[in-house]
C-alpha cells in the first residue's frame, strides 16, 4: 500500500501543482518500493512511466532513458499493456531527440511484440509510427513497403470500429502527406477523398465503453476531435499547393475555430503544433492575395505561440524566417528578404523546405540584377536537370520557372522558353494552379517583347482567368498590364481601356496594403535574424486573424 500511496501523492504533484521536487520524491519511493513487491505491476510501471515525464521536464534525459525506461520495458515483457506504452514512451523520447534510427529502431520492436501477443492493431499503430518517421527521414525506398503492409493489417483487423476507422486515418494521412511532399498535388485526390470521408465516419461513430479483450489494445491514436483538425488541416495543405487559396481558407477558417474550442479544455503540445502549422499555411495564401498586413499580424501570432514554447520554435524557427522573407518580397524589402532566407538556411536541415528556400533566395537575387555569381552557385544547387537535391515534383517544377525568370531578364528569350514550357508541362501534370499562371504571364511577357502579339495573348488571356481564380494579386497586376499593352499595341482601344483600369485597380489595391502592413509596429519583425523573437515589436493588443473576425 505504501508504494499506491507514493504513486498518487506523486501524480497529484506531478499534474496539479509546480513542485517538481517533491513529486520526484514521492515517485521514485513509489518506483523502488514497488520493484521489491510482487504483482505490483501498475504502480511499478505507472510510476517509471510519470517519473520518466519528470526527469524529461527537468531536462534529465540521461536519467530517463538508461535508467529509468529502458530498466521498465526490460521487466514489463509479461505485462503487454505496460510494455507497449513504455516501448512508446522511449521511441516519443528518442524522436525528441531527434535519434529517429533509434526511435524507429524501437518501434519494430514493439511491432514485432504486438504480434506476438496477438494484437494486429497495436502492432499497426507501431508500424505506422515507424512510417511516420521513415517519411520525416526521407528514406522513402523502406516506406512504401512499410505502408502497403500497414493497409493490409488495416482493412484486414476486425475489430472497435472506432479504433479500426482511427487506424485507417492514421494510414490515410501518411500517404497524403506523402504525396504532397513528393508535390503531387493531382495524384493526392482519391486519398485526400478517402480521408475525408473517414473522418465523417468516426464523427458519426460513438465511442464504445466496452474494453480490448487484449490489453495490449488499451491504446488510441489520437482523440477524434484531434483528427477532425488534422484533416482540415492536410487539406488546407493541399488546397495551398493546387493554388485553391479561397478553399484553404475556408478550412483554415474552420480548423482554427475548432482548435479554439479544444485549447480552452485541453493543454495537449499538439494543438499548438496544429496551429502553427494552418497559421504558415494561410499566411502564404495572404501573401499571394494581397492581404499583406494580415499575413504579417499572422506572423506575429505565430511568434507568440514559439514564445510560450522554446521545442515549438526550435520546430518552426525556419519556417518563421522563411515567412519573414516572403513577406520582405512582398513589401519590396530585398535586403531584409536576403537575411530571412539565409537565417532560414542556417536553421534548417530539412531538404524540402531548404530547396523552397533557395528558390525564393533565387528570386531575389534575379530581382536585385547584380548578384549574379551568388545567382550562379544558388542555381547550381537546384539543377532541375540533373541532381536535383529533393524528390519534389513541385520543387522540381519551380526551379524550372526560376531558371526560365533569369534567362528572361538576361535577354535569352529561347532558352527562357524552354524552361518554362518544362515548368507548364509539369504544373499541368499535377494541376498547380500557381505555377501554371506565373509562366503563362511570363511565357506571355517573352512573346510580347518578340513583337508576337497574337501568341502573347494566348498566354496572357489563360493566365488573367487562372490567377483571377486562384486569386494571384501579382499575376492579376502584371497580366493586366501586359494586356493593356498588347490591345494598345493592336489597336483595340477599348479592351485597352478596360485592362487599364483593371490595372489600376490591382495597382491601388496592392498599394493600400502595402502602406496599411509597413505601417504596422509588427513590420519590425523583419529585422529580426537572431534568437528568439523579440517581443517588443508585437501589437500590445495582439494580432486581429482571420478567426478573430468570425468570433
Amino acid at each position: 500500500m505504501e508504494a499506491r500511496t507514493h504513486l498518487q501523492l506523486g501524480s497529484v504533484l506531478y499534474h496539479h501543482t509546480r513542485n517538481g521536487d517533491q513529486a520526484r520524491g514521492h515517485l521514485e519511493k513509489a518506483w523502488l518500493i514497488s520493484q521489491q513487491i510482487p504483482q505490483f505491476e501498475d504502480v511499478k510501471f505507472e510510476a517509471a512511466s510519470l517519473l520518466s515525464e519528470l526527469y524529461c521536464q527537468e531536462n534529465s534525459v540521461d536519467t530517463a532513458k538508461p535508467l529509468l525506461l529502458c530498466k521498465a520495458i526490460q521487466i514489463s515483457q509479461q505485462t503487454p499493456y505496460w510494455h507497449c506504452r513504455l516501448l512508446f514512451q522511449l521511441a516519443q523520447l528518442h524522436t525528441l531527440e531527434k535519434d529517429l534510427v533509434s526511435a524507429c529502431d524501437l518501434l519494430g520492436v514493439g511491432a514485432e511484440y504486438a504480434r506476438v501477443v496477438g494484437s494486429e492493431y497495436t502492432r499497426a499503430l507501431f508500424l505506422l509510427s515507424k512510417g511516420m518517421l521513415l517519411l520525416m527521414e526521407r528514406k522513402l525506398q523502406e516506406v512504401h513497403p512499410l505502408l502497403t503492409l500497414c493497409g493490409q493489417i488495416v482493412e484486414n483487423w476486425q475489430g472497435n470500429p472506432i479504433q479500426k476507422e482511427s487506424l485507417r486515418v492514421f494510414f490515410l494521412v501518411l500517404q497524403v502527406t506523402h504525396y504532397l511532399d513528393a508535390g503531387q498535388v493531382k495524384s493526392v485526390k482519391p486519398c485526400l477523398k478517402q480521408l475525408q470521408q473517414c473522418i465523417q465516419t468516426i464523427s458519426t461513430l460513438h465511442d464504445d465503453e466496452i474494453l480490448p479483450s487484449n490489453p495490449a489494445d488499451l491504446f488510441h491514436w489520437l482523440p477524434k476531435e484531434h483528427m477532425c483538425v488534422l484533416v482540415y488541416l492536410v487539406t488546407v495543405m493541399h488546397s495551398m499547393q493546387a493554388g485553391y487559396l479561397e478553399k484553404a481558407q475556408k478550412y483554415t477558417d474552420k480548423a482554427l475555430m475548432q482548435l479554439e474550442k479544444l485549447k480552452m479544455l485541453d493543454c495537449s503540445p499538439i494543438l499548438s503544433s496544429f496551429q502553427v502549422i494552418l497559421l504558415e499555411h494561410i499566411i502564404m495564401c495572404r501573401l499571394v492575395t494581397g492581404h499583406k498586413a494580415t499575413a504579417l499580424q499572422e506572423i506575429s501570432q505565430v511568434c507568440q505561440l514559439c514564445q510560450q514554447s522554446p521545442r515549438l520554435f526550435s520546430n518552426h524557427a525556419a519556417q518563421l524566417h522563411t515567412l519573414l522573407g516572403l513577406y520582405c518580397i512582398s513589401v519590396n524589402c530585398m535586403d531584409n528578404a536576403e537575411a530571412q532566407f539565409t537565417t532560414a538556411l542556417r536553421l534548417t536541415t530539412h531538404q524540402e523546405l531548404w530547396a523552397f528556400i533557395v528558390t525564393n533566395l533565387a528570386s531575389v537575387y534575379i530581382r536585385e540584377g547584380n548578384r549574379h555569381q551568388e545567382l550562379y552557385s544558388l542555381l547550381e544547387r537546384i539543377n532541375p536537370d540533373h541532381n536535383f537535391p529533393v524528390s519534389s515534383h513541385c520543387l522540381r517544377a519551380a526551379a524550372f520557372y526560376i531558371r526560365g525568370l533569369f534567362s528572361f531578364f538576361q535577354g535569352r528569350y529561347n532558352e527562357a522558353k524552354r524552361f518554362l514550357r518544362e515548368t507548364l508541362k509539369m504544373s499541368n501534370a499535377e494541376d498547380l494552379n500557381r505555377l501554371t499562371a506565373c509562366s503563362l504571364v511570363l511565357l506571355g511577357h517573352i512573346f510580347y517583347v518578340l513583337g508576337n502579339h497574337r501568341e502573347s495573348n494566348n498566354m496572357v488571356v489563360p493566365a488573367m482567368q487562372l490567377a483571377s481564380k486562384i486569386p494571384d494579386m501579382s499575376v492579376q497586376l502584371w497580366s493586366s498590364a501586359l494586356l493593356r499593352d498588347l490591345n494598345k499595341a493592336c489597336g483595340n482601344a477599348m479592351d485597352a481601356h478596360e485592362a487599364a483600369q483593371m490595372h489600376q485597380n490591382f495597382s491601388q489595391q496592392l498599394l493600400q496594403d502595402h502602406i496599411e502592413a509597413c505601417s504596422l509596429p509588427e513590420h519590425n519583425l523583419i529585422t529580426w535574424t537572431d534568437g528568439p523573437p523579440p517581443v517588443q515589436f508585437q501589437a500590445q493588443n495582439g494580432p486581429t486573424t482571420s478567426l478573430a473576425s468570425l468570433l
